[in-house]
């Protein structure tokens, strides 16, 4: 809320960012009055949506004129804009997590190393990051020889079982009630791994989706999705980074990206290049 005003500045956009906050979960009836507002106002360029955006598809996706294909596919909704009239939503976490991994994985990885993937989590930033790994379209043979998803609710699980049932890198999904759980998947991948933490432990809630004591993997990339909060799955990794030889990369990249993207689609204009370059140095100015 505070970085928009400054971005908004440097990219000549004539806006101000107000605040719609919902309780996790809200009812279908909330997120279809908050839909038929944003639709209705002539005020209203759009919105980025954070945390609701499988519940806002689930509940208002008849409410839009245009739904792009990642939105279909994965059924959530990060960005609502307009265009001549059109009510539009659209799905940008998986081009924003793909960018996101390009920045630290590095090119022929899963080629060198033979290693794994193991997700943290079902939701849509889960379901985006293992569609972007196992894109051969875009990486060719350089995927990884497996990629795990673990989640703690049965029906999530299933859903993502069937939205990415597409995809030619072999899925294993695990039903992980506990952290313990978690702990086994995570400690039996082979070195070079990369795990994930999506599931929002750490900032909209406080813990990990893993013990104190799980081990991760001998020269393992870990990725913390939340770039603010308590962060309790990364200081796990971080007591390891040394010992175990770990990259680890938090979720700021992430943040830019898909603020960038959404900014780009409710303004209609292109945020590449030395205008993404500025907006990550004030972002990171202010986060100092």
């Amino acid at each position: 809320m505070k970085l928009f005003p400054i971005w908004a500045r440097e990219l000549g956009i004539d806006a101000v960012i107000k605040g719609i906050d919902l309780p996790i979960h809200a009812s279908a009836e909330d997120y279809r009055a908050v839909a038929a507002f944003i639709k209705d106002d002539p005020l209203s360029l759009g919105a980025l949506v954070t945390t609701h955006k499988i519940d806002m598809y689930n509940a208002a996706a008849d409410m839009f004129d245009c739904l792009d294909p990642y939105a279909k596919r994965f059924g959530e909704l990060s960005s609502i804009s307009k265009r001549d009239g059109i009510f539009c939503a659209h799905a940008k976490d998986p081009i924003s997590s793909g960018l996101a991994l390009d920045t630290f994985v590095p090119r022929d990885h899963w080629l060198k190393t033979g290693a794994q993937v193991c997700i943290l989590g079902a939701g849509g930033s889960a379901l985006s990051i293992s569609a972007c790994l196992a894109d051969s379209g875009r990486h060719g043979a350089d995927v990884p020889s497996r990629i795990h998803l673990n989640n703690r609710s049965a029906p999530r699980l299933s859903e993502a079982v069937r939205i990415l049932e597409y995809l030619d890198v072999p899925m294993s999904y695990h039903l992980c009630k506990s952290p313990a759980l978690n702990d086994r998947i995570v400690e039996s991948l082979p070195a070079g791994s990369l795990i994930v933490n999506a599931t929002g432990l750490g900032k909209d809630r406080p813990g990990s989706p893993l013990t104190a004591r799980c081990k991760f993997p001998e020269n393992g990339l870990v990725w913390e999705l939340n770039y603010r909060g308590t962060l309790e799955f990364m200081h796990q990794a971080k007591a390891q980074e040394e010992g175990r030889g770990l990259f680890i990369e938090d979720g700021w990249t992430y943040f830019i990206h898909g603020w960038t993207q959404v900014i780009a689609e409710v303004f209609h204009i292109d945020i590449t290049g030395e205008r993404l370059a500025a907006c990550d140095r004030l972002a990171r100015e202010m986060r100092k």
